[in-house]
């Protein structure tokens, strides 16, 4: 399968299962698009066609029935080579490779602290409650998590804990407690622990920092763009704003870390369909590592995104990507979270297919030592998978979680960004059909055009690596991390720690 689009004045075509990317001429643009249901002598007659009135700068034919038989020739070329037309042969492997990786967790997410210290409006957890009690996490319960992840992590190394809420620094002690007793015990095991932490700034101080450059791999900050928009949804429970706050302190941490290792998260809403404007308010506040979310609301709800909004959105995706090339080019380039893609060293080909590993390899943990497939599903009773003393339980939903991947849902075959999304967020697909086998079109909508807008601009880096100094010089896509020999072989973190 092969997909083609025009963006920014490129002509890109991309070859969903070998990866490769190619950027093309008008004229090869449309050879290719003929190449599957055309004959050679129809392609050339119709390309002739259509180029017909054209002429290049002397006065010539703009195309000639050679040209178009030699590019069909480097079509052919490119066939045998696996670079476009590639055959799909990863769809056997979908449900095979997440077997291999057996009961093996890599990763927990701590809910220390159901509770928090802001009432944003489009909150998914209820104001950090997830529909139920005010409730903070003990060190005990916290060191089980950390015994658990251990006992379950067979033979990986890499190990990762996320510290979430509500506002994980309301519960900042217990926080310190979990990370020295897994420090002790990744001495004895021969594990490293990788900690991160989710927080909405207000209660960050010296403490804090010094706390985070010390343990933290990484740090997600909350932050909705212009003030504006910040405090329109991002307030207090007196109902006022909370950005003049937590600005500053966001700086001052960012500073402290050298400006790695955090990236600020923000989420976007039907009142705000301009949301390009507010990565570029946090870019100008001298942030770099960005990220904007669209939000996930019921239908009706006023701030919930609408079938009206797409278009919308598209024009500030590509509007966003241009503006990134840009300020690139004048060296003052930033990161956006959902444009971070490498075409020449993989994704490998476990996470093409198998997915986040939500229920399997991640899982959500409540202040109560409950078991959840991510923090999206907890509070849904259903979905409850166990707990820390008795493991887990509840084997028919985890194994809703197993089928989960690029093949697992009907609607995807014939979808080209499928090898990219790996088959979608769980989640996601559960709030919008109330099943993790269903998909959340209006998502797919989104990320397949942000795929195509990050694929566009490292298509501008290879054609003009003497503008964007830090690009690669070119890539083919086809590289040994997509390949299942390869990946096995060598193995990487994603799939062996």
């Amino acid at each position: 399968m092969i997909h083609q689009y025009k963006l920014n004045g490129y002509n890109i075509v991309l070859d969903t299962c070998s990866g490769s990317v190619h950027s093309v001429d008008e004229v090869a643009y449309d050879v290719i698009s003929l190449y599957e249901n055309t004959d050679r002598e129809e392609t050339v007659k119709t390309i002739l066609e259509k180029y017909k009135d054209r002429t290049d700068e002397n006065g010539r034919p703009y195309v000639t029935e050679a040209e178009v038989l030699e590019c069909l020739d480097d079509i052919d070329e490119l066939k045998k080579e696996g670079k476009l037309f590639t055959p799909d042969e990863f769809a056997p492997l979908a449900g095979e490779l997440k077997k291999r990786s057996g009961d093996v967790i890599k990763a927990l997410c701590l809910h220390v602290a159901h509770t928090c210290n802001l009432n944003c409006e489009y909150c998914f957890a209820a104001q950090g409650k997830y529909h139920g009690e005010r409730a903070v996490m003990s060190p005990e319960v916290g060191k089980k998590a950390i015994d658990f992840l251990i006992e379950h992590s067979g033979k990986r190394h890499n190990l990762e804990v996320d510290f979430f809420g509500g506002e994980p620094l309301m519960n900042l002690e217990v926080c310190k407690q979990i990370v020295e007793y897994a420090r002790m015990r990744e001495k004895e095991c021969g594990k490293n622990f990788r900690f991160t932490l989710t927080t909405n700034g207000m209660l960050i101080d010296d403490d804090v920092i010094d706390f985070c450059n010390r343990e933290m791999s990484n740090v997600v900050l909350s932050l909705d763009g212009r003030k504006e928009v910040h405090d329109r949804t991002r307030v207090d429970y007196a109902g006022n704003g909370s950005y003049d706050r937590i600005v500053p302190k966001f700086k001052k941490l960012v500073e402290a870390r050298n400006g790695k290792g955090y990236y600020m998260r923000g989420t976007f809403t039907h009142l705000n369909t301009d949301f390009t404007k507010d990565i570029l308010a946090m870019a100008d506040l001298g942030f770099t590592e960005l990220s904007m979310e669209p939000v996930v609301s019921r239908p009706g709800d006023e701030l919930a995104l609408t079938k009206e909004d797409l278009p919308v959105l598209f024009e500030q995706y590509e509007l966003l990507a241009k503006e990134m090339l840009k300020r690139e080019a004048e060296g003052r380039g930033f990161t956006f979270y959902h444009y971070m893609i490498d075409l020449t060293e993989g994704p490998c080909v476990y996470k093409r297919i198998s997915g986040c590993g939500s229920g399997t390899e991640y899982m959500a943990v409540t202040p109560w030592g409950d078991l959840y497939p991510c923090h999206q599903f907890v509070g849904e009773e259903d979905y409850k998978l166990g707990n820390l003393d008795d493991g887990i339980t509840n084997t028919e939903k985890q194994d809703e979680f197993r089928y989960c991947n690029a093949y697992a849902r009907p609607e995807c075959n014939d979808c080209w960004a499928r090898l990219y999304c790996s088959g979608g967020c769980a989640a996601n697909a559960f709030h919008a059909t109330s099943s993790v086998k269903g998909i959340y079109e209006y998502g797919c909508e989104i990320f397949k055009k942000r795929m195509e807008c990050a694929i566009m601009i490292q298509v501008a880096h290879a054609e003009h690596p003497d503008i964007y100094k830090t690009a690669k010089a070119s890539f083919d896509g086809n590289s040994g991390k997509n390949d299942i020999k390869s990946c096995e072989e060598e193995g990487c973190d994603a799939c062996r720690g």
